[in-house]
């Protein structure tokens, strides 16, 4: 019988189990270290969304503040819609 058709002994084969499990080991690592990078960037890239989402609400609230304020609601109407503050002869008090 030749070489090649004689079975491995039992050390060589444990040996060729244990580095089949090594290197299916190396290979998890090195793809589990490169999901980590790709979900660390994906939430890099969300907080960078967050970031503009937040200021473009703050900023819509400053217009928002800016457009409701007392003083150019008043300002608007006394200007475009001609209104006044009445004066006290003129309020009349209704009661039912």
């Amino acid at each position: 019988m030749s070489r090649l058709g004689r079975a491995m002994p039992g050390g060589s084969m444990m040996l060729l189990v244990l580095f089949i499990a090594v290197l299916i080991s190396a290979i998890s690592v090195a793809y589990s270290a490169h999901w980590n990078r790709q979900l660390l960037n994906d939430l890099y890239a969300e907080l960078s969304v967050r970031d503009k989402a937040q200021a473009e609400w703050g900023r819509l609230i400053l217009e928002q503040s800016t457009w409701t304020a007392h003083s150019r609601i008043e300002t608007l109407a006394s200007e475009q819609l001609k209104m006044h503050v009445p004066e006290a002869a003129d309020v009349r008090l209704v009661s039912q």
